[in-house]
């Protein structure tokens, strides 16, 4: 206790000590998934402790900085022992908070922060308001200040109120000498531990995670979210790549396959809804005993229905890409979002050509992830929640109006294009099987905002209704309804890649147009619209990665 600076380091191993904490919280909170072996919980701690380590180094540059600053003579002083004790209970308020926040991450998504942490904290009004509908914030906070204020309370006890440190008298090179480590130190790690690789020991990804430490993996995230591809993807020669892809997808010179067909093109309105978070673990036509879906269950009788259907992704706008743009998974950010992502070759505009009025619907509001700037300028016209009146909200949440209401504007919408006399196609996007998982009260036997069950049955109750209302509509005998997921509802699992996870449903009803009947071959997303158009028998210039999956030469496979 010969130096000040002796405050830093007791923040640093108050950070660690709750870090631990946390990551053993965790990790028995996983106790089936875990890896329980010796040496992979050696493994666990070891690299745990290290990265707990740097992210403390991080985490207390501010406080190190504030005791340097401060002269000897003033350092004593009663006002400067007050600021200490506040910055030292506000950074402790940090730890505990993240901690708290962590386990509610890593209760949705089995990860430590990550992008996606990321990416919601850039949608502050929607990610705010989610967590205010989904969790009992004030109760938390509360519990964290007190919690705080225990720690920091047994901290003035085991040190006497760090008496012996605020009475010492440091020269300025003095505290030169020992506060350089707390700048050296940041900037070593920041170049020589870069991207976690150390907890790639692990092989299950379970362990790997609690092998990271939360802060400094969302800062991690920050500092990757935008990628140079060359230097962190292995490439080929650009002319071997693009020779490889002609031969695999049949492009000509200009990259373009002519799709031919004989006979009558037909112009039937299309509804396709993308459907959030609806995994096929959900459903009973895949074996679920809940009857959370008994609606999409009768509907798949009706329907050609795909049993062997894949998301691309974990993300709803890597759904959108996948079938607007019939495009695998590319590393990195989603297409949707990134930019110079305007007039791309979409399903949109091959429908636009054909003379359809499109329309991208959704009941949340559009900016976010950069949804209706991209929908807007690849072939559809975008309505969100600003266009909804007072009236045609009957209920809502963080993410939007409840799917009702959204149905309810799709039926207007579409009544609006047939009186147009032009066929439309509505891509539809739902909220309500999305945390907090509120809906309306009286439509299902499971009460609102008590879990994903409720939310996936109230969708079925939904899409239903819809169904149920469209049926009435003079354009229902000339519309073909498809139903889909925009990616599953989990991904992890104590592999890198579940797969099983990643299946989805593909309905396509159309009891006037389309046969029933099932379809086994496996297929992704990006494979939707390339079928759509056989069903319709169109002719078009296709640049489309995806393929009709009732074609004969079909090469099974998904992405």
């Amino acid at each position: 206790m010969k130096s000040r600076f002796y405050l830093a380091l007791f923040m640093v191993l108050t950070f660690i000590s709750l870090s631990v904490i946390s990551r053993t919280v965790l990790l028995f909170s996983s106790f089936n998934l875990i890896n329980f072996s010796i040496v992979s919980i050696m493994k666990i701690y070891s690299v745990g402790i290290l990265y707990d380590f740097i992210a403390a180094i991080y985490f207390v540059i501010p406080f190190a900085i504030y005791l340097f600053l401060v002269p000897s003579r003033l350092f004593g002083h009663k006002i400067n022992r007050f600021l200490v004790w506040v910055l030292f209970f506000f950074q402790i308020n940090i730890i505990v908070f993240s901690c708290f926040a962590e386990w509610f991450f890593w209760e949705e998504f089995g990860k430590r922060f990550n992008f996606i942490a990321v990416d919601y904290l850039v949608y502050t009004h929607e990610v705010i308001h989610n967590i205010l509908e989904s969790y009992p914030v004030g109760f938390l906070l509360i519990s964290v200040v007190i919690l705080s204020g225990i720690i920091c309370y047994l901290i003035y006890g085991i040190s006497g109120g760090f008496k012996k440190i605020f009475a010492l008298q440091e020269s300025f090179l003095q505290r030169v000498k020992i506060g350089i480590f707390f700048i050296i130190l940041p900037v070593i790690f920041f170049y020589s531990f870069d991207k976690q690789k150390f907890s790639e020991i692990c092989v299950n990804e379970y362990n790997k995670e609690l092998c990271k430490n939360g802060i400094y993996s969302v800062f991690s995230a920050f500092r990757h979210n935008t990628l140079d591809y060359d230097e962190f993807y292995k490439t080929e020669n650009i002319g071997k790549v693009m020779s490889h892809l002609k031969e695999l997808l049949g492009f000509n010179d200009n990259y373009e396959k002519h799709i031919r067909k004989k006979g009558k093109e037909f112009r039937y309105n299309i509804q396709l809804i993308m459907v959030e978070s609806l995994s096929a673990e959900y459903m009973g036509a895949f074996g679920d005993k809940r009857g959370l879906t008994p609606n999409l269950d009768k509907l798949t009788e009706k329907s050609l229905f795909f049993k062997n259907f894949y998301a691309v992704g974990t993300r709803t706008v890597r759904g959108m890409e996948a079938v607007a743009l019939s495009v695998p998974p590319t590393p990195g950010r989603s297409i949707v979002k990134r930019p110079d992502n305007h007039n791309m070759f979409s399903a949109g505009f091959v429908f636009k050509e054909k003379g359809y009025e499109n329309k991208f619907i959704y009941a949340g509001f559009g900016y976010f992830d950069n949804m209706n700037d991209f929908f807007s300028h690849n072939g559809f016209i975008a309505v969100d929640r600003t266009d909804f009146k007072k009236n045609e909200i009957t209920f809502s949440n963080a993410w939007g109006a409840c799917d009702e209401d959204l149905f309810n504007k799709v039926l207007k919408e579409s009544d609006k294009s047939f009186q147009k006399g032009k066929p439309f196609f509505n891509f539809i996007m739902t909220t309500s099987n999305h945390r907090p998982y509120t809906y309306p009260e009286g439509r299902i036997n499971i009460p609102s905002h008590t879990g994903r069950a409720g939310a996936v049955k109230y969708t079925d109750y939904a899409i239903n209704d819809f169904l149920r209302k469209a049926s009435e509509k003079p354009w229902f005998k000339n519309t073909i309804f498809i139903i889909v997921a925009d990616h599953n509802a989990h991904s992890a699992g104590k592999t890198s890649l579940p797969v099983w996870r990643y299946k989805i449903p593909l309905i396509i009803f159309a009891p006037y147009i389309v046969k029933q009947g099932k379809v086994f071959k496996l297929a992704s997303q990006i494979d939707i619209m390339p079928t759509i158009f056989s069903l319709l028998n169109w002719s078009y210039i296709s640049r489309f990665y995806g393929k009709d999956i009732l074609g004969q030469n079909f090469n099974e496979r998904a992405f």
